[in-house]
């Protein structure tokens, strides 16, 4: 019988007063992707606890944990590990000064082309579009963010 292993994400969902939401450019395991801020959570960690220290670590500034907006609710098998199944939580985030936050103009517009590099850019809420995104529950997300924001405008 196969093992079940887990692959918990968490992500924050940050949208400035201008109806953009921030989405990261990065360069791991070889392969560049979109996401949203955030990652794995760890042994022991809450995912409220978990995002919060997710967005430190990768914003560089602490977050306000708002209100849950989606959670996978299908199969995805990890793109990084066969054996995984990976279920990601989404929540609403909030920050005092989004405009401090680093940011680039372009996708994939690093420094340098190296593992690890990451970068920051805004898309607005209007245009948004799953081809924005690398990963299928992204891409899901971003779905639901397009729907959310053509049903209140």
């Amino acid at each position: 019988m196969a093992v079940s292993v887990f692959n918990v994400r968490v992500y924050g969902i940050l949208i400035d007063d201008k109806k953009r939401v921030l989405v990261t450019d990065e360069i791991h395991y070889g392969q560049r992707m979109t996401k949203f801020p955030g990652g794995g959570l760890h042994f022991g960690e809450g995912i409220v606890d978990g995002l919060k220290r997710e967005c430190l670590e990768e914003l560089g500034y602490e977050v306000q944990v708002r209100e849950h907006f989606y959670t996978t609710d299908f199969f995805q098998l990890s793109a990084f590990n066969p054996e995984h199944q990976v279920i990601s939580v989404y929540y609403f985030i909030s920050m005092s000064e989004p405009q401090q936050i680093s940011v680039r103009q372009s996708r994939f517009d690093f420094e340098t082309e190296q593992e690890g590099a990451q970068i920051f850019r805004w898309i607005d809420l209007a245009s948004i579009s799953e081809n924005d995104f690398t990963f299928p529950i992204e891409k899901k997300v971003a779905e639901l963010l397009r729907k959310k924001w053509h049903k209140r405008n």
